[in-house]
C-alpha cells in the first residue's frame, strides 16, 4: 500500500525535489503550499496540490481530516537569517504559530510520523567558538538568529509531542542546501534569491550586479565564512532515510557532507565551472553569520546508512549551473 505523505512546502526549493523522490516511490503525495515564496509548476505531476496557508488553521484542519497522512513533512518555515534579525517577532511567531497548528492536527488526526526541515542555525556561534569542527548532534544549542531559534522551539514542541502523544518525529538540521535536480527539471527560484551559489552563478552570467562578498576578516584561511553545502537530492535521500528510522523512535541529525568550503572557494568553483569570472565587492559582515558551520553527519549515516551522492562542491556547483544556464526565468518562464 502506498504511502500517504503531506508536504508543507511542497512548491518550494527542498519541497518540490522531495516530492518527486517520494512520487519517484511510489508514494501517494498531496503537496500544501501557499506558493509565497514555492512555484506551483515546481510540483510534479501526480501530486494532489492544496494552495492554503498553514496559518488558516481551518484548513490545515480540513487537509488533514481528509488526507488519512501516514507521514507530515514540514518544510514551509520562514527561512531568511537576515529578515529574521530585522523582524524577530515576526518570524519567531510565524514560524512556531504555524508548526504548533500543524503539529496539533497531526496528533488529532492520527499521524504518527513527522519529518522537519530544521537548520544548521540552531548553533549558531557555539560550536565554531567552542573550536568544534565538525558539529555533531551535542553541540550546544545557541541559535545564531530569531530565524535560529524559532526551528529550535519547534524541534522542543516536537519532543513534548512525542513525549505525550506519541508522535514521533525526525528533525533534520541542514547545513547549506544547493544544487539542482541533475535531470534538469527542478532547480533553486527565489525571488529575492539570497543564497551564495546561485547569486554567484548569475552574478557570473551577468544576469545581476556583482555579488556581494559579506566580510573578510573571518577567523578562517581567507577570511570568508565557511559553510558545508549539502546537495538538495542528498537532502531528499536523508529524509527518506530518517523516514524510515522513526519505528524506532524520534531522531535528530545533522545534514552536511561534513566538510567546509569558503566564500571565496565557492566563487572559484563557480568561475571554474561554468569558465567564467564572478565579479564581487567585498562589504561589512551580516548580523548572525557564524565564521564556521561544518555537519558531523555520522550519526544518520550510521543509524540509517545514508550516503550522500554528491560529494564536492564542483558537482554540487554543475548541477546549479546547469539548472540556472537552461532556466534564465526560473519556473516563470
Amino acid at each position: 500500500m502506498p504511502v500517504r505523505s503531506l508536504v508543507a512546502g511542497g512548491a518550494g526549493f527542498i519541497g518540490s525535489h522531495l516530492v518527486a523522490g517520494l512520487l519517484a516511490r511510489g508514494g501517494d503525495v498531496t503537496v500544501l503550499d501557499n506558493f509565497s515564496t514555492g512555484h506551483r509548476d515546481a510540483v510534479s505531476p501526480g501530486a494532489q496540490v492544496v494552495a492554503a496557508d498553514l496559518a488558516d488553521g481551518d484548513a490545515v484542519d480540513r487537509v488533514l481530516a481528509e488526507g488519512r497522512f501516514d507521514t507530515v513533512f514540514h518544510l514551509a518555515d520562514l527561512s531568511l537569517v537576515g529578515d529574521s534579525m530585522r523582524a524577530p517577532l515576526h518570524y519567531m511567531m510565524t514560524n512556531t504559530g504555524n508548526a504548533g497548528r500543524l503539529i496539533d492536527g497531526c496528533v488529532r488526526h492520527g499521524v504518527r510520523r513527522f519529518v522537519f526541515s530544521s537548520t544548521a542555525n540552531l548553533f549558531g556561534t557555539s560550536g565554531a567558538d567552542a573550536g568544534m569542527r565538525p558539529i555533531d548532534e551535542g553541540a550546544g544549542i545557541a541559535p545564531g538568529s530569531p530565524y535560529g531559534e524559532s526551528k529550535w522551539m519547534i524541534e522542543r514542541m516536537l519532543g513534548w509531542a512525542d513525549r505525550i502523544h506519541g508522535l514521533r518525529s525526525a528533525c533534520l538540521r541542514f547545513f547549506n542546501a544547493a544544487g539542482a535536480d541533475p535531470g534538469g527539471l527542478l532547480g533553486e527560484d527565489h525571488t529575492p534569491e539570497t543564497h551564495l551559489i546561485p547569486l554567484a552563478i548569475d552574478a557570473a552570467l551577468g544576469r545581476r550586479p556583482e555579488l556581494v562578498l559579506f566580510g573578510t576578516d573571518y577567523p578562517t584561511a581567507d577570511g570568508t565564512c565557511i559553510r558545508d553545502y549539502i546537495h538538495v537530492n542528498d537532502l531528499v535521500s536523508a529524509h527518506l532515510a530518517a523516514l524510515g528510522r522513526l519505528d524506532q523512535g524520534s531522531v535528530r541529525y545533522n545534514i552536511g557532507l561534513g566538510r567546509g568550503y569558503s566564500v571565496r572557494e565557492v566563487i572559484d568553483s563557480v568561475a571554474r565551472i561554468g569558465g567564467k569570472p564572478v565579479p564581487h565587492r567585498v562589504a561589512d559582515r551580516r548580523a548572525g553569520d557564524p565564521a564556521i558551520l561544518i555537519a558531523d553527519s555520522g550519526r544518520i549515516r550510521e543509524q540509517t546508512g545514508w550516503v550522500p551522492e554528491f560529494t564536492d562542491l564542483d558537482s554540487i556547483v554543475g548541477t546549479a549551473w546547469a539548472w540556472r544556464v537552461a532556466h534564465p526565468y526560473g519556473f516563470s518562464a
